[in-house]
C-alpha cells in the first residue's frame, strides 16, 4: 500500500505547490493592481481598462475588466458584469479542493488496509512457522513495518487537510476584498461617469 500512499503524497504536494504559487502571486500584485485601475477609473474609464487588460493573469485584473469593456452600461449591467466575473473568479479558486478533500479521507484507510496486510503476513509466517514464535525481535519489526502504512496514511491526510483550510481561508478573504473593491468601482463609475452624462443630457434637452 506504500505505493497508492506515496501517489496520494505527490498529487498533495503537487496541488499545494501550485495553489502557493497562485496565491503569493495574487495577494503580492493585486493591491497595486486595483489602486491603479481605481485611480485611473476615476479620470479615464478606457485607461482604467486598458490597466486592467494588462493584469489578466491576476483574478482581480479580470475581475474589474469585466464591467470596464461595456460601453456605456446602466448601474444595473455595470453591476451584473461585476457579479458574473466574480462567480467565475471564486469558482476557479476552488480548483483541487475537491482533490485534497478526496486525499484526506483516502489515505487513512489506504494505510489502515496497508497495516492489516501487514499484520496478517506476520501471522500467517508464524503460523507456517517462517517466523520463530520465539523470536520477539522478528514479530516486533515486522508489526512495526505494517503500522507505518497507517502512520504514513494518517500523515498525508492532516497535511492535505492543513493545505485545504488554508486555501479555504485565503479564499474566505479574497471573497471580502473581492467585494470592498467591486464596490469602489461601481461607485466611482455610478459618482463620476453615470450620474454626470445624466445630468449632461438632461441639460441639452
Amino acid at each position: 500500500m506504500m505505493w497508492p500512499l506515496l501517489g496520494l503524497s505527490v498529487v498533495t504536494f503537487a496541488y499545494a505547490l501550485e495553489r502557493i504559487w497562485f496565491w503569493l502571486r495574487l495577494t503580492i500584485w493585486e493591491k497595486k493592481v486595483v489602486q491603479e485601475i481605481l485611480r485611473a477609473a476615476k479620470f479615464d474609464l478606457e485607461n482604467a481598462e486598458v490597466i486592467a487588460s494588462r493584469a489578466q493573469n491576476l483574478a482581480v485584473g479580470r475581475l474589474l475588466l469585466a464591467p470596464l469593456r461595456l460601453r456605456e452600461p446602466s448601474p444595473e449591467g455595470f453591476h451584473h458584469a461585476l457579479q458574473a466575473a466574480r462567480t467565475k473568479e471564486l469558482t476557479g479558486m476552488r480548483q483541487g479542493e475537491k482533490v485534497l478533500e478526496m486525499v484526506a479521507a483516502i489515505a487513512p484507510l489506504l494505510g489502515i488496509l496497508g497495516t492489516i496486510g501487514g499484520l496478517y503476513a506476520v501471522f500467517a509466517n508464524m503460523k507456517n512457522g517462517q517466523v520463530d514464535s520465539a523470536d520477539v525481535s522478528a514479530v516486533t519489526l515486522g508489526l512495526s513495518e505494517a503500522l507505518i502504512t497507517s502512520a504514513t496514511g494518517i500523515g498525508i491526510a492532516v497535511i492535505a487537510l492543513l493545505f485545504l483550510k488554508l486555501f479555504t481561508n485565503l479564499r474566505s478573504q479574497q471573497i471580502e476584498f473581492f467585494s470592498k473593491v467591486a464596490s469602489e468601482l461601481e461607485l466611482t463609475y455610478l459618482q463620476n461617469w453615470y450620474e454626470s452624462s445624466r445630468y449632461l443630457e438632461s441639460q441639452f434637452k
